[in-house]
């Protein structure tokens, strides 16, 4: 039975809820963990709270703790100090697993922290509460998205109806972050509400997964970029259910994967504002998206998408950034309308990569896209200097500037691909001419 998550705390079995390799954290240990931190909450004036973790046992700590007692939840993504001083006017104060130093209060908690004297119940969630997470806005700078916990808890239900008997006696491995909506509703409030045990550590290589406990049986929630790498000539360990999201994963990828693992991969089609839209179980090439019951679809005046759904609290729904192309029995995906790409599976901003390009002292016009490679993809920059520097210079320049861009990008949006030119190439209406600028990255060098 899948329990709501203002009733995480009264789930009376003792058994395990998490694991860090060999140590197990049971449901008495996680519930006290929770009522002792939600009481040092209670004695804090700070409303906002950024939750900054990298270890997903204590995530769901604060987490469950900030929403009790009434604080509300702020997941900026990541635990980076620049880019976290950077949104500091998003939250008042913060929790965290490292030493981070941000110019607020910032509790450090560690696995030890419950109180062993009892404590008075904590009050009960709002069922108005929310939490909030950001992803890349058509600008570049982090959007903004709340969350109503009704809505995951509805997302949940959706999931178990679906394979609450595959997930029966799993724990829950995942290669993705808490920190997202996919990680947030899989890897936390999915075990949470089933009663299933929940890794906290992230799994980063294929020799991490071949090294579960071979007693046990998973649950692994992936992406293509990690599904893509497996090295299946190691040992594959007892997954019951394959789930992958963030972008198509390919027909070949998907046939490895399930000659592997021994089952077909499970692939959600969703976003973080949207919520879970649809799903598909790769056992042919052209497998059709199905979407969720309550889900739909329609199209607007410029032919754009929309959905409507109970996760999407929006009650004109959500208009869509895919291109979706409708046939009996489902829809395939067509492309994208915005600048926000997919790289490894992550939703990379090119706007916010020529905004920090832009930055650099060196460079006064810059264009950032997509370049496609048989062996990876990466990001491409096309960028105009403010001098003529030789081929010694630029070198130390491109040192320089991944110095810098490493403090606000994520490894998958830094540049791969460096041309410098006179002029950004534009047409007639003096717009960006895409072919010719693409041409830079194909033209033989």
């Amino acid at each position: 039975m899948s329990l709501p998550v203002g009733l995480w705390l009264t789930r009376e079995a003792d058994g395990p809820v998490a694991r860090r390799g060999a140590q197990i954290f049971t449901q008495r240990q996680w519930q006290r963990a929770v009522v002792a931190l939600g009481h040092r909450l209670l004695a804090q004036p700070q409303q906002k709270w950024a939750l900054c973790f990298e270890d997903s046992y204590l995530f769901s700590i604060a987490l469950l703790a900030a929403l009790h007692v009434g604080k509300i939840p702020v997941i900026p993504g990541h635990c980076r100090e620049s880019l976290l001083q950077e949104q500091s006017s998003e939250f008042d104060a913060a929790l965290s697993d490292s030493a981070l130093a941000l110019d607020c209060p910032v509790i450090q908690l560690t696995a030890d922290d419950a109180e062993e004297a009892d404590l008075a119940a904590l009050p009960p969630i709002d069922p108005l509460a929310f939490v909030v997470l950001f992803t890349s806005g058509s600008t570049g700078a982090p959007a903004q998205v709340i969350k109503p916990l009704s809505c995951l808890d509805e997302e949940v239900r959706w999931l178990a109806d679906r394979w609450g008997e595959r997930l029966a006696g799993c724990t829950v491995i995942a290669s993705v972050s808490h920190q997202h909506l996919y990680g947030l509703s899989f890897r936390i409030f999915l075990p949470l509400a089933l009663g299933l045990p929940f890794d906290s550590r992230q799994v980063y290589y294929s020799e991490q997964l071949s090294a579960q406990q071979a007693s046990l049986k998973f649950a692994l929630i992936s992406s293509p970029a990690f599904l893509r790498r497996l090295d299946r000539s190691l040992a594959a360990p007892d997954c019951r259910l394959i789930v992958s999201a963030g972008g198509p994963l390919p027909w070949r990828s998907a046939q490895e994967v399930c000659a592997w693992l021994k089952q077909p991969v499970d692939e959600i089609y969703g976003s973080t504002e949207t919520g879970v839209l649809a799903t598909r179980t790769r056992n042919r090439e052209g497998e059709l998206w199905q979407p969720f019951s309550n889900v739909a679809f329609s199209q607007d005046a410029q032919q754009r998408w929309w959905a409507t759904s109970p996760l999407i609290p929006q009650a004109e729904g959500l208009q869509l950034d895919d291109k979706l192309q409708f046939a009996p029995g489902g829809f395939q995906l067509c492309g994208r309308y915005d600048r926000i790409v997919k790289i490894e599976d992550k939703r990379v901003s090119l706007s916010e990569i020529e905004r920090r390009l832009l930055a650099l002292p060196q460079i006064v016009d810059a264009v950032a896209l997509s370049v496609s490679r048989p062996e990876r993809n990466g990001i491409g920059v096309v960028l105009v200097l403010d001098a003529s520097y030789d081929e010694n210079q630029l070198t130390q320049l491109k040192r320089q500037w991944r110095h810098e861009l490493h403090q606000w990008l994520e490894p998958v949006a830094m540049p791969r691909f460096w041309r410098i030119v006179e002029t950004i190439p534009h047409n007639s209406q003096s717009k960006r001419a895409w072919p010719q600028i693409q041409e830079l990255f194909y033209a033989a060098r």
